[in-house]
């Protein structure tokens, strides 16, 4: 069993009270057995049954839950380099899709790498993740946009879930949007969603989720729904991303459809909140996609004041954040959505774990969770947030294990 001394701060995030609190435990320590928690207290009051067993210490450093990046594109071919430039010089997104870019440029590269590459390319970008203090990441597909190339892409991660630390949580987003195939069928694009790619995923459990573009330029809410509760049927609990271009409705589709998430966010109504909720929806905003493409902010005060539950993450993709660095996420929704350091960081732990329905196994630092944890240098999450650094997480551990470390 063993322990970890000298923490100076230790915030175990459980899932109660308000997002803003964190419970921090001052001078803290925390005993593990193989992968799960024992004991988190002050190390004054470590129980005697520890005092023989192996020690490490934390520098003084601030200990967190292991970071939970809940939406993420991770395994995409080529990048959109040639789109940053024109975007910054203020050319609008539809006019770079009319010239081929876009989803349908990755789409492009996606089908033409093979699983091999695609592996190889996210273990590079995993490799740098773990560093960050992250612990679990999400993982969508929806650059295949066919049967053969979405299964190629579920089937990356059900590889790399295998091959390396953290948790790869899958999750099917083949109505990203209609490829160029059926783009006078989107019926017959649909009905291939259902009927062949939702069977086959759930029979082979190769995802846990069923993610759909809620958007004019893609999926109407009725398309939506059709999509969503055939993968509800299939056992594929429903995820939206909604509202994000405009208020489409999404956040009232994501209720009524009983889904885990809904992401993006920033063009909510006052009722989609409301229904949210009722509903038990969880909000997952993503402040790098926002600050990319020059949007408002998701409502994330507003979020939080009308009692819903907020997560934050990367939305990591080669388009519209083309950054997995959850951290710097992290300040971003500080800065942009009006959050506080602590509940950005509750919304980066507990709040995305319940964003993948992981929240009894993970998210927090209490007994018999997962040993997940990350030790960051800094005296407090207020000043981590706020005096940004490239990365000032020191080491990560993962089932009670370390799995990176700056020495």
């Amino acid at each position: 069993m063993p322990v970890l001394k000298n923490i100076g701060v230790l915030y175990t995030c459980k899932d109660e009270g308000k997002q803003s609190d964190i419970y921090p435990i001052k001078q803290a320590a925390m005993a593990w057995t193989d992968n799960k928690i024992e004991w988190v207290g002050h190390e004054t009051e470590i129980p005697e049954k520890f005092f023989n067993e192996d020690v490490y210490d934390a520098g003084g450093n601030m200990v967190i839950p292991g970071l939970i990046d809940c939406h993420t594109h991770l395994a995409f071919g080529g990048w959109r380099g040639d789109e940053f430039e024109m975007k910054a010089l203020g050319k609008p997104y539809i006019e770079i899709a009319r010239m081929g870019g876009g989803i349908l440029s990755t789409m492009k590269a996606t089908r033409e790498a093979d699983a091999d590459e695609l592996i190889e390319k996210c273990l590079e970008h995993l490799n740098e993740i773990k560093k960050l203090g992250i612990t679990t990441i999400e993982c969508k597909s929806g650059y295949g946009l066919n049967v053969e190339d979405e299964l190629k892409l579920l089937h990356v991660y059900r590889k790399l879930d295998t091959i390396q630390p953290l948790d790869i949580i899958s999750t099917f987003l083949g109505a990203h949007t209609y490829p160029p195939e059926f783009k006078n069928d989107k019926k017959g694009y649909s009905d291939l969603i259902c009927n062949e790619l939702i069977p086959h995923i759930a029979e082979h459990e190769l995802a846990r989720f069923c993610d759909i573009f809620v958007e004019e330029t893609a999926f109407t809410v009725d398309e939506a729904r059709i999509i969503l509760n055939r993968g509800n049927e299939f056992g594929l609990a429903p995820k939206l991303h909604a509202d994000q271009l405009s208020d489409g409705k999404g956040a009232e589709l994501a209720a009524e459809t009983g889904a885990v998430s809904a992401d993006h966010l920033e063009y909510i109504s006052d009722e989609g909140i409301k229904k949210m909720k009722e509903a038990g929806v969880v909000a997952v905003t993503l402040p790098l996609a926002t600050f990319y493409l020059r949007q408002q902010p998701a409502p994330a005060r507003k979020m939080i004041e009308m009692g819903l539950d907020v997560a934050v993450s990367t939305d990591f993709n080669p388009g519209s954040a083309p950054s997995y660095h959850l951290p710097y996420a992290m300040s971003m929704a500080c800065i942009i959505q009006y959050m506080s350091p602590a509940e950005v960081l509750k919304g980066a732990t507990i709040k995305a774990a319940k964003a993948l329905q992981l929240e009894k196994s993970t998210g927090s630092l209490e007994k018999g969770k997962n040993a997940d944890f990350s030790i960051i240098q800094s005296p407090s999450v207020n000043q981590w947030l706020y005096n940004f650094k490239p990365n000032a997480c020191v080491a990560t551990w993962k089932d009670g294990r370390q799995i990176w470390s700056v020495e």
